[in-house]
């Protein structure tokens, strides 16, 4: 009993077709129209498989096939949200792996003890309302009606008003809420966003923990002057200023806190912007993650002092604001467990291995066993247009997909 490599690439196929760029990328902001449309297929591919669909206040879609007997169910699923000209399989694959294994139940007539759910959770990606995984953390309680209204994308559009746009209802926000134990287990099947499987030559990952991040967001005003006119030593450069922090960021993670420490500085706003004017204002994003908590704690006091630092030495204004400041998490032993088993029963190769990414299975950690599942990235590249992962390498975490959601759903896995 195996899963369909034509059909995953069936369903690949038909999903990247909304929002599709002209340079081969794609992009599926959350509750845009393409999502929607990809959201449409979704729901009209689950009711043809006999599933029992539910779309809660958020949006996060559920498509339930029922069990031998009326008890919680295992859940498997992803996201199909995408960042901006991104790649086509970032969270779609965990998608239609779980559309799979119900198909693979279905035409062998399997029953099983528990009932399986496939979800598709909402704004997964940060991309349009600054802060992601927000579909699982609204199943768990973790965000909640108030921060609505105050989540704004770029073109002014409230995340509250982009709910109510895509047909759904921000104000019974509470009702998608789930609580411990409505949730035997969850598992996500995920592209692993990095090189090390495919260099080290593994078929699969065992996600066992997952790191999570502190965000900031950096605001630096100093004075715009003219280029020319203006002395060195009598400038307040907040361009200047930010490229010391840039760069300080950078020595803190590599040398100054964990092994796994890591520091991004993803975007950088400069005004005003034009060649023969001191930068006046910057705005720039930091974000720092660790699998440890204490580690990433380190990083974060140190990424403060600079910033303390770099305000007095320049003689700037510097203001920040933290975003997030989430805790790693430790994925189920139980599921580990289970997925090991089922990965040396079929001849498998794989790599216990931690995620340095965020991902809806780190929320659904408070509410239930979790466990990930990732397949190779090539090159390594993510949330890029030359992000890609073979078929042959989907079907293969699929199928270990399969084995584990049937132990699960039959109560086998100790």
């Amino acid at each position: 009993m195996k899963v369909n490599k034509e059909r995953l690439k069936q369903d690949f196929d038909n999903i990247a077709r909304f929002g599709k760029l002209d340079n081969g990328g794609v992009t599926r902001l959350a509750f845009s129209e393409e999502d929607l449309k990809a959201r449409q297929y979704l729901l009209d591919v689950m009711k043809s498989l006999n599933l029992k669909v539910s779309i809660d206040a958020f949006g996060n879609i559920r498509g339930r096939r029922e069990g031998q007997f009326d008890l919680p169910p295992v859940m498997i699923g992803s996201h199909l949200d995408t960042v901006p000209n991104g790649g086509h399989y970032d969270g779609v694959i965990g998608v239609i792996g779980a559309l799979e294994v119900i198909r693979v139940l279905n035409e062998n007539n399997i029953v099983t003890k528990r009932p399986i759910e496939v979800i598709n959770f909402s704004c997964e990606e940060s991309s349009r309302f600054r802060a992601g995984t927000l579909g699982s953390k609204v199943m768990v309680g973790k965000f909640t009606k108030d921060k609505l209204k105050t989540s704004i994308d770029k073109d002014g559009i409230s995340l509250y008003d982009a709910l109510k746009q895509a047909g759904y209802d921000p104000d019974r926000l509470e009702d998608a809420r789930i609580n411990n134990g409505d949730i035997y287990a969850f598992m996500e099947m995920h592209i692993e966003q990095g090189p090390v499987l495919e260099q080290e030559k593994y078929q699969v990952g065992i996600v066992t923990a997952i790191a999570a991040p502190t965000r900031f967001k950096v605001l630096i005003e100093g004075r715009a002057d003219h280029s020319g006119n203006t002395p060195m030593n009598m400038r307040k450069d907040a361009l200047t200023g930010a490229s010391a922090l840039i760069l300080g960021v950078e020595q803190i993670a590599k040398s100054e806190a964990g092994e796994r420490t890591v520091g991004t500085v993803g975007y950088v706003y400069v005004e005003p912007g034009a060649m023969n004017v001191v930068p006046g204002k910057v705005e720039l994003g930091i974000d720092i993650r660790d699998i440890n908590s204490t580690d990433k704690k380190v990083a974060v006091k140190k990424v403060i002092d600079l910033i303390h630092k770099i305000q007095k030495q320049r003689n700037l204004e510097i203001k920040y604001e933290i975003l997030a400041d989430e805790e790693p998490v430790v994925l189920s032993n139980k599921i580990i467990s289970c997925l090991e088993n089922e990965a040396k029963k079929y001849g498998f190769s794989y790599k216990l291995m931690p995620s340095g990414a965020g991902h809806d299975a780190m929320y659904m950690t408070n509410v239930t066993n979790v466990g990930m599942i990732f397949i190779p990235s090539i090159n390594g590249v993510s949330h890029n247009i030359a992000e890609f992962s073979r078929m042959e390498d989907i079907k293969m975490g699929t199928d270990l997909l399969l084995k584990a959601t049937i132990k699960l759903a039959q109560e086998e896995c100790e």
